[in-house]
């Protein structure tokens, strides 16, 4: 994608200081915590798109609507609820009437205006005070690149409102089965994008993104062996490295593009330090039970796992620089697959319940843990978005195994459309656009 980018202005003032009362229109521009326990939801409207009358506005304008529907501090009005109706005169402030947008309980207003076939500026405004909270112009736009127009716009306005927009710049990969084997594939969080990346007899799982976007490492199960599985980006191939022993679980990037990985040379499992070029480093945990599924944040310096060194499999703590270790999960007997979030505050993991698997989150900063799935069926297989805020995870809720989003405050989960056939173990990454 080639689209130019060229800031407009933002604001993202967090008080608004007076000497005196503020009048009754005057207020802080729009800033959402999303990290909290708490979480507003803001009423979101869209006026018409002017000044072009090909397909594109139209489209772009549903890829917008489309995107903002996965977050959950969102509520879009519909437009057949604002009197006076959704077409403008401009764009732009004054020639915007904010008062319609108001009556209708609006937050934000997004504005589309295309100032020739290829350039397109978004401004959101919030109708209460007619302030602008956002906006960009976006060039060379084209009918191959409008998604992505629209995943950009989307993660800036997400990124003005609470600090973070990664979510619509991500790519999952996860694991899908045909047949009797099981392959590699990617897609937006949102659906889009959908692709096999790997052909290959046996199973795939368990994939996970190199930092830099370049790498998948995944595990692979065929006939006769256990292998790191390890898909190129740039060459679009796939190669296999074998280990002695016959078991490999659970393999992680750390931020230098080492690697984290369960495996087995005699008896049970430890956790292994891979080099660049997957050589064995050094072993990163052994208690002489079982240790994997290892999950690093993003200073390399916290690594969560699983291990049966209390006789059940529970959840672990171990920080690389000192050595301590600490478990996380206190209750169930049967607690596995942990996801730290990147920023390392948090711990989302698998705990085996009477009515099948649910989604628990641990606060490492205040040892709170927090139920966040609730299924029916089964909630398994937790990855956190590089945000930090949106979980990925497998359920069988709808009854195949399917890939549903949510937040680390929990919510209502959201399905990602991946088409037809189990689809599980899902992992985050951010993939540069060329």
């Amino acid at each position: 994608m080639n689209f130019i980018v060229r800031p407009m202005l933002i604001i993202l003032a967090l008080f608004l200081v007076t000497a005196s009362p503020a009048p009754a229109q005057a207020q802080a521009p729009v800033r959402l915590d999303i990290f909290g326990p708490g979480q507003r939801v803001l009423n979101l409207a869209s006026a018409d798109p002017l000044g072009h009358t090909a397909g594109m506005a139209a489209e772009l304008d549903k890829l917008i609507s489309d995107n903002l529907s996965f977050l959950p501090f969102i509520r879009s009005i519909p437009k057949a609820g604002i009197i006076g109706g959704t077409k403008l005169s401009g764009f732009k402030a004054p020639d915007v009437d904010f008062n319609r947008f108001q009556l209708a309980g609006a937050d934000l207003l997004i504005t589309t205006g295309w100032t020739n076939s290829s350039t397109v500026e978004l401004r959101v405004y919030e109708p209460v005070t007619g302030q602008l909270v956002f906006g960009k112009a976006y060039s060379d736009v084209n009918q191959r690149n409008l998604s992505r127009v629209a995943d950009r716009f989307c993660s800036e306005f997400m990124k003005a409102l609470t600090g973070k927009g990664e979510f619509f710049l991500s790519t999952l990969a996860f694991a899908k089965d045909s047949g009797q084997n099981r392959n590699i594939w990617t897609v937006r969080p949102t659906g889009r994008e959908l692709s096999q990346i790997t052909n290959m007899s046996g199973l795939g799982m368990s994939p996970a993104w190199s930092p830099d976007g370049r790498f998948i490492l995944f595990s692979h199960i065929d006939d006769r062996t256990h292998a790191l599985g390890v898909w190129d980006r740039h060459t679009r191939k796939t190669q296999r490295v074998k280990f002695p022993g016959n078991t490999l679980i659970g393999p992680t990037f750390f931020p230098n593009n080492e690697v984290a990985v369960g495996l087995a040379e005699k008896g049970y499992p430890d956790i292994y330090r891979l080099d660049h070029a997957f050589k064995r480093k050094g072993v990163l945990e052994s208690s002489g039970g079982i240790d994997v599924s290892p999950s690093i944040d993003s200073t390399g310096t916290k690594m969560a796992f699983t291990s049966s060194r209390l006789g059940n499999p529970h959840v672990f703590m171990k920080d690389l620089n000192t050595g301590s270790i600490q478990r996380i999960s206190d209750d169930g007997t049967y607690n596995t697959e942990p996801s730290i979030s990147p920023d390392g505050t948090l711990v989302a993991f698998s705990r085996m319940m009477a009515g099948g698997h649910r989604i628990f989150v641990h606060d490492l900063l205040t040892g709170e843990e927090t139920q966040v799935s609730f299924g029916p069926g089964s909630d398994e297989q937790p990855a956190f978005c590089p945000d930090s805020y949106f979980l990925a995870f497998t359920s069988t809720r709808n009854g195949s195994k399917q890939i549903f989003l949510t937040t680390r405050h929990g919510g209502p989960a959201k399905q990602v459309p991946t088409g037809p056939g189990n689809a599980s173990f899902p992992a985050w990454g951010m993939v540069p656009d060329n």
